[in-house]
């Protein structure tokens, strides 16, 4: 067992890639949304590149360790903590039993990934150990964990002194400054010529109103094509109104005028255009971004998307962990 001495802000268990099969039914995928640093944190450890780990926002956890276990702290710069004394990043490192982990506010990026050889061995719900908080699904109790539980490890080995090599991280910023590739569609015809130049060369700023469900954004405003206007009355009186349908994870969903980006706890449907997606492979930008930095979208064709996708899945093998 793990006891936890503090929670931090929403620290939850997740596996990758989360909750398949079950959106249908109203349960997203969940998971992690840097599944880059989350794979890479699990491998260093020695797990399953999807084996149930910590996701920390923004505000990380402190950790009392009852066993001896080797732990790997990935994502955003938390500057975690052992005893007091730095706890380096991206390499597995030996844990003894008594020990405490600590981690403070992000200083760069916005979630770190937390993994302990064996993996945390909460009771899987619908195929999965995720946390789904609204609805009260995975996790410990259903919900992100709480200052005073203790959370339960299987058994693991893990081998101490693993690195990732610079060149196998992901690049999380530190200028406020991304570039986040999108595919068009599924509704990318009803916006016109200006107003897609608009979307894909304006800075859009990440909403404070933003979480697991949706990324909110604060940008310019978007123009319509004739059909947003000319259509049956089924579909709303807003041009970005239409005709209840389902959304992809990721879409670009316009509310109004207020773009949302939905990310991995959103809805499955709803009655909103989506005139862009953004790849599963672009996902790890969006759990690094804070809210208040500016995004860049770069539109990219599904084969392309799909390439990304394949080239962080190769990135995060244990043959490329090297000795620290």
């Amino acid at each position: 067992m793990i006891k936890v001495l503090k929670a931090g802000l929403e620290t939850s268990i997740q596996d990758y890639p989360g909750r398949i099969g079950y959106w249908n039914q109203g349960f997203p995928p969940s998971g992690p949304m840097d599944s880059w640093s989350f794979r890479l944190a699990n491998v260093l450890v020695g797990n399953q590149p999807g084996a149930a780990g910590l996701e920390c926002q923004f505000m990380g956890p402190t950790l009392s360790f009852d066993a001896d276990a080797v732990v790997a702290v990935t994502g955003a710069d938390m500057r975690p903590a052992l005893d007091g004394e730095p706890f380096p990043m991206w390499q597995s490192v030996a844990v003894r039993a008594g020990q405490t982990l600590a981690l403070g506010a992000a200083r760069v990026g916005g979630r770190a990934y937390i993994a302990v050889a064996g993996a945390f061995a909460n009771e899987e719900r619908l195929g999965s150990r995720s946390t789904f908080n609204k609805a009260g699904v995975g996790g410990i109790d259903g919900h992100s964990i709480k200052t005073g539980q203790e959370l339960p490890v299987a058994e693991g080995g893990g081998t101490p002194g693993l690195l990732v090599p610079n060149e196998h991280r992901p690049d999380i910023r530190t200028d406020r400054s991304w570039t986040v590739e999108v595919c068009a569609g599924p509704n990318d015809d009803w916006i016109d010529e200006a107003g897609r130049k608009r979307f894909l060369n304006s800075p859009w700023t990440l909403s404070a109103k933003s979480d697991r469900t949706g990324f909110r954004l604060q940008g310019p405003e978007w123009t319509f094509t004739e059909k947003a206007y000319n259509k049956p009355k089924e579909h709303g009186s807003l041009p970005s109104n239409i005709i209840d349908q389902g959304y992809p994870m990721g879409a670009i969903n316009l509310a109004g005028q207020t773009p949302i980006i939905l990310v991995n706890d959103g809805p499955s449907m709803g009655g909103f255009i989506n005139p862009y997606t953004v790849p599963s492979a672009a996902f790890w930008k969006l759990g690094q971004a804070k809210p208040g930095e500016h995004l860049h979208f770069r539109l990219v064709s599904v084969a392309e998307a799909q390439h990304l996708a394949k080239e962080i899945a190769e990135r995060c093998v244990r043959e490329n962990l090297v000795n620290a």
